[in-house]
């Protein structure tokens, strides 16, 4: 039999947007359900171990006041928790991994205690109720409104329908979509569709961003070389035409320029990390692969807690570029996803075994997996890293022009009326499954338009994450942590606030003065809504 459930709002993934929406919710008063396929809340911070991609000016401004509350909690966790070094301890800006991808290198596990004791409130208080691990399997439709959604649990199989009022769709892959009717687009548009001076004259629905299973691994004497993984040749011997070499090296194109870059590996440099400056304007930090998405720098812990660094891999050499798994059968999706995991695995192998040394040498057999660091027996991340999903046709779509600074000419992109955030980060297109290498474009510090979580259609059901009305292109810099949970929160507190005032989220972004209400809840609620003038920083 069927359990069913009912809430205010169902939220069905509870990856960063998924946790920002139902916080903005429940801020509101009202009751939520959130699901999860996964064991971790958290998603691309925690289940699928990625180091959050910031912009540059993070410690300042341009966040949500809860991102920040996030990011401020994960450094207090190392404070009480772990034995930092006096210095580490008293570093304002503490960058525990001291990683130069981000101002804020952590383990996963810091970032789910966190997350998880800044919804433990409402679990207590009856307000929140959480599914995991459930993955939606239907939705039950009336014209154009959702009525409930059916979830499965993974493992046991036993079903639970939820109906709501409204319904936020916060999954990696934009799950709800196929399932409501939501009409929805994926890959590459065309170039007459969008006018993007990046796209293709010819949309290429199939063409999506690779995924990528991301690991962590140490260093440490001994030999802990993993047995060679069975598909291990194929890996081996695989050079997409773009690459300039071997999948398997550390060469390979430059992101941005795409010319051919060799990059160094060195496990647990003497280097300290207080030293380290984690911005990318001045030092894109790739250089030495170990230090670059590095989660735990052993000099920041007093001497004898950690061994070792613990060395965060999400790597181009772990791009998975044989198979889209959007709108694939469950049986081409399994086996694409398994065939990712075997990549990493094959990566992990020729690190231990034939990766280049600079003593002249082969391989680093003292590395480990840290199966236990990202919460797995089999030693990856517990989800893949997805870097793109299917995305709603939008009352408002998101193009490149709209925030490229060769097309927008200056450093603001374009403002909007209906603006319920801000973002920045380059439009950032890592190699596809249509054999696509990278694609770089330089972008403004943009706003983020109510009327692109809104579905022109469907009345309650709203956009939680990289499912929101951007294209290809542009789902490339609004992909990333902290544009997530501005998006979801606001989807969280959008859905509230249309309960609370007996109105609908299409009515409150069409009508001025209904949405200069809801502007002022948010602007009241710590959302940046406008950028400053960032133009000489």
């Amino acid at each position: 039999m069927t359990k069913e459930l009912h809430a205010d709002i169902l939220i069905v993934g509870g990856g960063l947007g998924g946790v920002a929406a139902a916080l903005g919710a429940l801020r509101a008063g009202r009751s939520v359900i959130m699901t999860e396929e996964f064991d971790w809340i958290g998603g691309q911070l925690t289940s699928q171990a990625v180091p959050p991609d910031e912009h540059s000016w993070v410690e300042q401004f341009g966040i949500t006041r809860s991102y920040r509350q996030l990011r401020t909690g994960i450094r207090q966790y190392y404070r009480d928790h772990y034995p930092l070094t006096e210095a580490s301890r008293a570093w304002g800006d503490l960058n525990p991994g001291a990683g130069f991808v981000s101002r804020l290198c952590a383990e996963p596990r810091v970032g789910l205690a966190v997350l998880e004791s800044m919804l433990a409130p409402y679990i207590g208080g009856g307000k929140l109720t959480i599914l995991k691990p459930y993955l939606p399997i239907s939705a039950d439709v009336v014209g154009d409104e959702v009525k409930s959604v059916t979830l499965r649990h993974r493992d046991s199989g036993r079903t639970i329908t939820c109906s709501a009022p409204y319904f936020v769709d916060a999954t990696e892959l934009g799950d709800l979509l196929p399932m409501t009717g939501t009409e929805y687009a994926t890959g590459f548009e065309s170039q007459s569709d969008t006018g993007e001076p990046s796209a293709p004259a010819e949309a290429q629905p199939d063409n999506v961003q690779a995924i990528s299973v991301c690991f962590a691994m140490d260093h440490v004497d001994g030999n802990h070389v993993i047995d060679k993984p069975d598909n291990y040749d194929y890996w081996r011997s695989y050079e997409p035409h773009f690459w300039g070499g071997p999948l398997l090296g550390f060469t390979a194109p430059h992101p941005r320029t795409l010319e051919s870059t060799t990059r160094t590996f060195t496990p647990n440099p003497d280097d300290n990390p207080l030293l380290v400056d984690a911005d990318q304007r001045r030092n894109p930090g790739d250089g030495n692969l170990w230090t670059f998405r590095r989660i735990a720098a052993r000099r920041n812990f007093v001497p004898g807690a950690y061994n070792s660094d613990i060395c965060l891999v999400n790597w181009p050499m772990i791009d998975y570029l044989d198979g889209n798994i959007i709108d694939a059968s469950e049986e081409d999706k399994a086996k694409h996803l398994k065939a990712a995991a075997d990549l990493s695995y094959s990566v992990f192998y020729w690190l231990q075994t034939e990766a280049p040394r600079t003593d002249g040498g082969q391989g680093f057999p003292g590395l480990r997996l840290r199966g236990d660091v990202t919460g797995t027996e089999h030693g990856l991340a517990m989800a893949p890293y997805i870097r793109e999903s299917r995305r709603i046709l939008p009352v408002t779509r998101i193009l490149e022009q709209d925030v490229s600074m060769l097309v927008h000419g200056n450093n603001l992109s374009k403002s909007y009326r209906d603006s319920v955030g801000i973002g920045m980060y380059r439009i950032d297109l890592h190699p596809s499954t249509g054999g696509d290498n990278y694609v770089d474009v330089e972008s403004a510090p943009f706003e983020i338009p109510l009327g692109s979580l809104l579905p022109r259609r469907v009345k309650n059901l709203l956009a939680g994450g990289k499912n929101m009305g951007t294209t290809h292109i542009t789902n490339g810099c609004y992909r990333l942590h902290p544009v997530e949970w501005n998006v979801g929160e606001v989807a969280g507190m959008l859905a509230a606030h249309c309960l609370n005032n007996g109105l609908t989220p299409h009515q409150v972004q069409a009508d001025d003065a209904k949405l200069q209400d809801f502007q002022a809840q948010l602007y009241n609620a710590g959302i940046e809504i406008r950028w400053p003038d960032v133009r000489g920083y």
